[in-house]
């Protein structure tokens, strides 16, 4: 009897303790889950929760709550947990890695471009990475996969399958014109010379492409990535500078050539089955074949406002050490436009101009450190105004409560208005666009 009474309080010890792990374990859930309830209603409300790239798609149906996505995002609050199932958050924040799609126990995520509303254009390409163009190929951040690692295989795989067409050892032509020096493209001129093709490279910029105008001093990747004629490449939290040191450390020892500040205007095709590749300044170039490896932006998005010309204006910050003690405007609301009045803001005096009401379509760090930079006076951070005309000493904004425009004393102009998409390029060249709603994106 002594025994069966010891075996029922054990028991009902084991019972009451698993009882205790239980009601905590569902309490703390059940806490988490208004928690991120919360979240995703305040990502709504400040126009964060609809995705605007690459982004997680979670199926419900398969997912069991394991909360590996969540852990293993780098970012903080694009995915987390309501009622034992994933749930996107911040989306409009996610930079696309992957990191949740790989660490998914149940592959219940996919990655996907546009959503059931918002479609996405994205250009006809096939598993060789050549569009409906024969002969002109497409790889990395336009054909929607902007990934680093992914942009560098898709350039070197697109060599590849250029090389199985043998279309090339034309005379008085290059074998490959590579258009976009970002991580495809430099990919693809380290494979033309593995591969012992005749080519040129051309990018609109510089070295790095859109690489340098990343919205983010860190690069995440989430597993290495072989650069042809180095090899395998470990990075996992690299700043864009140092990614680019690693680049030009292989360029120069393969004794590469970028053809720098050299855009494209237009791609035509010649009855010899070739293509004829016209640059602004008047220079031409002949090739076999072409890849496209430049970012979805394609060229900065101009305000077309008198003075904007001015060499004194620009769409990117490059090298912010060398600027002081000078009048600074900076143009738009999202991340490039903040982390440049940031990098500025301790040794220049920053005007930062925004059009809308609210700051929306940045990341929540960036968002608190310039508010926090507004407040102390270290940015004039200036709501709801347009920048109107730029001068050689002073500019003119105007803002929307204001009928009349004001003038600022300036030295300097950062432009950071986003991209145009470069449809109309393509299209020219006779490549097919069509837009994409929730489009699944698969690695080749």
């Amino acid at each position: 009897m002594e025994v069966l009474i010891e075996q029922i309080v054990v028991y009902g010890a084991v019972f009451l303790f698993c009882g205790l792990v239980i009601f905590f374990y569902l309490r703390k859930n059940k806490k988490k889950s208004i928690e991120t309830v919360k979240k995703v209603e305040i990502a709504k409300e400040e126009g964060l929760f609809e995705p605007v790239s690459l982004h997680p798609y979670i199926d419900l149906n398969t997912c069991i709550g394991s909360a590996a996505c969540v852990s293993e995002c780098p970012e903080k609050d694009i995915i987390g947990i309501v009622n034992g199932k994933a749930t996107l958050i911040n989306s409009s924040n996610c930079v696309g890695h992957g990191a949740c799609f790989h660490a998914c126990p149940v592959e219940a995520i996919s990655l996907r471009i546009g959503t059931e509303t918002r479609g996405i254009d994205l250009p006809h390409v096939n598993q060789s990475f050549e569009t409906n163009m024969r002969g002109i190929y497409i790889a990395g951040e336009l054909g929607g996969m902007g990934l680093i690692k992914n942009s560098v295989e898709q350039g070197q795989q697109a060599i590849d399958s250029i090389v199985k067409t043998k279309k090339i050892g034309k005379p008085n032509a290059f074998d490959v014109a590579i258009i976009g020096a970002g991580p495809a493209g430099i990919s693809a001129t380290l494979a033309c010379k593995k591969h012992g093709l005749s080519y040129v490279t051309l990018e609109q910029d510089s070295l790095g492409g859109t690489v340098y105008t990343f919205p983010r001093s860190k690069i995440v990747m989430t597993s290495p990535m072989n650069l042809p004629l180095f090899g395998k490449v470990k990075l996992f939290d690299t700043s864009k500078d140092e990614l680019l040191q690693i680049w030009n450390k292989v360029i120069t020892e393969h004794d590469i050539k970028i053809n720098e500040n050299t855009k494209v205007e237009d791609i035509i095709p010649q009855k010899d089955d070739t293509f004829k590749l016209v640059i602004k300044d008047g220079r031409e170039y002949v090739s076999s074949n072409v890849l496209i490896a430049i970012g979805r932006r394609g060229s900065p998005r101009k305000l077309n406002i008198p003075g904007e010309e001015s060499e004194k204006v620009a769409y990117r910050l490059l090298e912010p050490e060398l600027i002081s003690n000078e009048d600074i405007i900076v143009v738009g609301a999202g991340d490039s436009a903040i982390e440049a009045s940031l990098l500025l803001k301790d040794h220049n005096r920053v005007t930062q101009l925004v059009r809308t009401e609210t700051l929306t379509r940045c990341k929540p760090k960036n968002k608190e450190k310039i508010l926090a930079a507004a407040e102390s006076k270290e940015v004039n951070l200036v709501f709801q105004c347009n920048l109107v005309s730029v001068g050689k000493e002073y500019c003119l904004y105007k803002n929307d409560a204001e009928d009349e425009a004001r003038e600022i004393k300036n030295d300097k102009v950062f432009i950071f208005a986003g991209g145009e998409l470069p449809t109309k390029f393509l299209e020219k060249a006779g490549v097919e666009i069509t837009k994409r709603f929730g489009y699944i994106m698969k690695k080749h």
